[in-house]
């Protein structure tokens, strides 16, 4: 099979397209022929050298795919070959075969179509483990999102409106706060210009944001603080801003909030499967029923994958960049 393969770490142009074996199918494994994969932002800290997959996985770059099943690993029941499906993976998406846990396969939900269809398993993993499973949003309250129009974004905001939540974004300028308005967002906030703190304690009589999902990490932990409100949640998962900051325990304490920072990739097979089991049952319904949708910016043949990190990097996207075998 080709791959896209990272032979030195660097910019775009250091992924290259190249024959590499194909990947065998373990216990519990299934081999999923890839229609598309999704491009993240993990995905250009590999390219450039910072974030290896876990022990184990594949050596190439790609943590969600859709496509068919073309084998069946020892020990595999409720799969067939030639079903489609998406999955949520360590590694291995930019390829035209991965090996697949059956435990982080999803089949495609009514009504979507198997390219659209990779850009659901990391979104919605992610948002519904943070936002959800870990910080409980719960009807009426307000969830902030930083970089609403990104593909984590789009999705956030989708998935807290279908709650009965209230939903504030921050976005890069008007035409991107216009996409999140568009997905039902109530607050939108311009970080180039405005203020994130003092817009939210505008828009909530003083109260602040009930759960926080943030991106961006150190650069915005003391800010992020004061606009939690009374028993607030901020869930980081993301460093765009940094990896250090001070964190002051007094205004954490005065709130009775929380911060939890967490990621996808190196969690177990089990802690996987337990949420993927339930994007499966909160999410697809939503998706299948088209309250909630997969938002794609734009996609890109696989062996151009240089040409789909230089639009991620450039941050002019909403939603999705997907790559097509």
């Amino acid at each position: 099979m080709h791959a896209i393969t990272i032979p030195e770490p660097g910019g775009p142009e250091a992924l290259v397209w190249a024959e590499v074996p194909d990947p065998v199918p373990g216990e519990g494994e299934v081999l999923v022929d890839v229609a598309a994969a999704g491009v993240n932002r993990a995905d250009v800290l590999q390219r450039q050298g910072h974030y290896p997959p876990p022990p184990g996985a594949s050596p190439y770059a790609g943590l969600e795919c859709s496509g068919r099943i073309s084998a069946l690993g020892p020990g595999v029941t409720g799969w067939a070959v030639g079903d489609e499906v998406c999955a949520l993976l360590a590694g291995g998406g930019y390829a035209e075969k991965v090996a697949v846990p059956s435990g982080q396969l999803l089949p495609l939900p009514e009504g979507v179509d198997l390219v659209t269809a990779a850009a659901l398993p990391e979104v919605t993993a992610t948002v519904w483990s943070n936002v959800f499973m870990i910080s409980h949003l719960r009807p009426g309250e307000t969830l902030l999102v930083h970089g609403g129009s990104s593909g984590i974004g789009t999705m956030a905001i989708q998935l807290a409106k279908a709650v009965g939540a209230r939903v504030a974004v921050t976005a890069g300028g008007p035409e991107k706060l216009t996409a999140c308005q568009e997905l039902g967002a109530d607050i939108l906030i311009d970080y180039r210009e405005q203020d994130f703190v003092e817009e939210i304690r505008r828009a909530t009589d003083g109260a602040g944001a009930d759960v926080i999902l943030d991106i961006v990490g150190a650069k915005y932990l003391a800010r992020n603080l004061e606009t939690l409100a009374l028993n607030g949640r901020l869930a980081i998962i993301g460093l765009q801003g940094g990896v250090k900051a001070e964190l002051n325990l007094a205004t954490l304490l005065s709130k009775s909030a929380a911060v939890t920072a967490t990621g996808l990739r190196g969690r177990s097979l089990a802690q996987k499967s337990a949420i993927i089991a339930a994007v499966r049952e909160h999410v697809w319904p939503l998706i299948g029923g088209g309250r909630v949708r997969p938002i794609v910016d734009s996609t890109v043949p696989m062996r151009e994958a240089s040409e789909a990190h230089r639009l991620l990097e450039s941050s002019t996207h909403v939603g999705k960049i997907l790559l097509t075998t």
